[in-house]
C-alpha cells in the first residue's frame, strides 16, 4: 500500500477528517468511475503454527522467499527482503485512502499526480525511497475496530496470478496482528481498486498508552507475492500522538 514512487524525502501521512459516507457492508460498492470495488477480508492465519525463521535466514534464500516463509517471522525485518526491480509485473501504486469503517470518516488520502509516470524525473528518483511511509495518526485511532483501506494500483503487460499481501504489524519486537489479502487474478495493462478490510484487535490500555508515547516504534512489513513469490517489500512505521502537546 505505500508503493508510491516518490522522489527521496521521507513521507508522512497525517490524519484528517473528510466525510465519507455510508461505510458498506457488502462486499462489492460501486465506484464513482462506475466500475466494481472489490472488499477484501483478511485470511485467519494461526501464525504460532508455522516455525519460527528469522531474517538472516529468509535473506539466504534469495528469491525463494514465500508466503509460508514470512508468517514464521517473529520480529519487523531491518532491510528489505526483496529488489525493486523483482517487482518484474510493473505493479504500481496511485491511489490509498483509509477509512473508519463503523463512522465512515475518511482518515487519510492521499493519490499520485495523474500525469505522472514511472519515467519521470528518473535521474532524480531514489528506488527505495517509495516503498517506506511513515504514518502519524491521534490515539484515537488506537481504539479503531474496523477499517477500510482502499489502494488502486495498475499492473504491466503480464498477467498476474494469484496476487497476495501478507502484512506484519510489530510494536517494540511484539507482533501484534497479521493480515492476509488475496487479490486473485489481475488482467494485463489494467486499472484495479479494492478496499481491504482490516479487524483489529482489542488492545489493553497499558499497551495503547505505551504504544502513544513511543511514536514509530509500531512498525509493519508489507510482502506481496504472485504465484507464491516475492516480489515487492514495504515498510511503514506509526505515531499515535497526533494532536498531543
Amino acid at each position: 500500500m505505500n508503493g508510491f514512487r516518490n522522489k527521496p524525502t521521507e513521507t508522512v501521512f497525517k490524519e484528517h477528517a473528510d466525510s465519507a459516507g455510508d461505510s458498506g457492508a457488502t462486499h462489492r460498492d460501486r465506484k464513482t468511475s462506475g466500475g466494481m470495488l472489490k472488499k477484501l477480508k483478511s485470511r485467519r492465519s494461526q501464525t504460532d503454527k508455522w516455525p519460527v525463521v528469522t531474517e538472516q535466514e529468509l535473506r539466504a534464500l534469495g528469491r525463494d522467499i514465500s508466503p509460508d516463509h514470512v508468517l514464521g517471522l517473529r520480529a519487523v525485518t531491518e532491510d528489505y527482503l526483496c529488489k525493486p526491480e523483482d517487482n518484474v509485473y510493473n505493479i504500481d501504486f496511485t491511489r490509498f485512502k483509509i477509512r473508519d469503517l463503523e463512522t465512515g470518516t475518511v482518515l487519510f488520502e492521499i493519490a499520485k499526480p495523474p500525469h505522472m509516470t514511472s519515467e519521470d524525473d528518473v535521474e532524480d528518483i531514489d528506488t527505495s525511497a517509495g516503498r517506506f511511509v511513515r504514518y502519524q495518526f491521534t490515539p484515537a485511532f488506537l481504539k479503531l475496530q474496523t477499517v477500510g483501506a482502499t489502494v488502486e494500483f495498475t499492473v504491466g503487460d503480464q498477467p498476474m496470478n494469484s496476487f497476495r499481501m501478507i502484512e506484519r504489524h510489530y510494536f517494540q519486537g511484539r507482533l501484534l496482528k497479521n493480515f492476509d489479502f488475496d487479490f486473485g487474478f489481475c488482467i494485463p495493462n489494467s486499472c484495479n481498486t479494492c478496499e481491504h478490510i482490516y479487524e483489529f484487535p482489542q488492545l489493553p490500555e497499558d499497551l495503547i498508552r505505551q504504544m502513544v508515547e513511543h511514536p514509530y516504534e509500531t512498525r509493519s512489513d508489507s510482502f506481496y507475492f504472485v504465484d507464491n513469490k516475492l516480489i515487492m517489500h514495504n515498510k511503514a512505521d506509526y505515531a499515535y500522538n497526533g494532536g498531543l502537546r
